[in-house]
């Protein structure tokens, strides 16, 4: 079945990309971000021991290995990045792009995750699994393949389909099974385009705002949606089953907002009731409140890997790092009094920001700790009352991946 799975990306490689368009954007997103990936899997401290040697398993077109490599780049980190992938023509645009870029810090094998035992790539520290193993014959085995390059230190950024949101997506993938199944590629993908066409009002596809790769991505976008020969989706605790046979264990989610039940509710009596689950059974419960997640993002580390590689901010050592915001111009835009306000999807949140929100925003860098923050500040709080307003900023900025946690270099 892989050879379908090789011939499917051969001829309709996915996310559709140009290399040309690197002059004008880098594509950045989770998992893999750098700070997310010093953040869930380091506890704000990177190794410094060598090269950091990360693995894109199945990267496709490139979007994860553009990213890890410029961003590393740019940091002027020392690291390797090694682009997998089954398809030598997605390979060949991904590795059109990190030449646009003029990058040297990654290269290219040709093999499946499945035949990584055999490849002989080393360990690496981290690894890359972006909608992937919900394509593999055997997923579990996948997953340990990946657990085996892995350092004992290391972790994954992983991403699979999540049922509620994708809702429709199997439906129609049925229809065109029965219509289409056996029909050459070019043939099912020309019947898909008239069901899309014809679909009534009531069609749940048709009805899901949050899935249009059918709409945007081309020939690409319909076969990998609609057509795919191989094509699964998990639930929160299907998932955590996953990563227990793979060997793994779930560090958090990305965002970790979406997968809090109090975020949604507004009855405290029902909040009550929620206290005695655990983490996964909350996020497994805020799945089924939402409805509208459409993948998940999880960061793993070995089972066995029992120490905290989540970064907390229990110091005033740590620094805190915007993912993409520009924190001053932020501080800008915020009043006192105000709520970070954000849709997810269709859910509208309203997070709580405290009162000097603007003060520490403006201060926030990627280089300054919050001691230095602190001494910054104009008329500055006591040290209590700062560490408790900045750990209501950083739970509202972190809860939708926008800020995250940095330890100091060891000097």
């Amino acid at each position: 079945m892989n050879e379908d799975l090789r011939e499917q990306y051969e001829n309709y490689p996915y996310p559709p990309r140009d290399a040309a368009d690197e002059a004008k954007r880098l594509i950045t997103g989770s998992p893999s971000h750098i700070a997310e990936i010093e953040h869930h899997i380091f506890a704000g401290n990177r190794p410094d021991d060598g090269t950091f040697r990360i693995l894109v398993a199945g990267g496709g077109t490139g979007d994860a290995a553009v990213m890890l490599a410029q961003q590393h780049a740019s940091a002027g980190i020392d690291a390797e990045i090694v682009h997998l992938d089954i398809s030598e023509a997605s390979a060949a645009i991904a590795k059109a792009r990190i030449e646009a870029r003029g990058l040297t810090n990654t290269r290219f094998v040709h093999g499946a995750i499945e035949a990584i035992p055999t490849l002989d790539l080393g360990k690496f520290d981290y690894i890359d699994c972006c909608g992937v193993l919900h394509h593999l014959e055997d997923p579990v085995a996948g997953l340990n393949a990946l657990r085996g390059a892995l350092k004992p230190a290391g972790g994954m950024g992983i991403m699979v389909y999540a049922p509620l949101g994708r809702t429709g997506v199997y439906h129609a993938q049925a229809m065109l099974q029965m219509m289409a199944g056996t029909a050459p590629d070019p043939e099912r993908i020309d019947v898909a385009r008239q069901l899309l066409g014809t679909l009534p009002d009531s069609n749940w596809l048709k009805r899901n705002p949050h899935v249009g790769d059918h709409m945007e991505l081309g020939d690409a976008g319909i076969y990998d949606l609609l057509l795919h020969r191989r094509d699964r989706a998990y639930s929160v605790p299907e998932l955590a089953g996953l990563l227990q046979q793979g060997g793994m264990r779930p560090v958090n989610f990305v965002d970790p907002a979406r997968y809090e039940p109090s975020v949604y509710l507004n009855d405290r009596a029902l909040v009550d009731r929620l206290r005695p689950l655990n983490w996964l059974q909350r996020c497994a419960f805020a799945e089924l409140l939402a409805g509208n997640m459409k993948t998940h993002i999880v960061y793993a580390v070995h089972g066995d890997n029992q120490t905290n590689t989540l970064a907390v901010p229990d110091s005033f050592d740590v620094i805190p790092v915007m993912r993409d915001d520009d924190g001053p111009a932020l501080a800008g835009q915020i009043k006192p009094g105000m709520s970070l306000n954000v849709d997810m999807e269709g859910v509208k949140l309203s997070l709580p920001l405290p009162e000097q929100a603007a003060a520490i925003l403006a201060r926030i860098d990627g280089k300054r700790s919050l001691t230095d923050i602190h001494a910054a500040m104009e008329n500055p709080p006591d040290a209590n009352s700062f560490k408790q307003q900045f750990e209501q900023l950083y739970s509202s900025f972190y809860g939708i991946s926008r800020m995250f946690l940095r330890k100091p270099a060891a000097t």
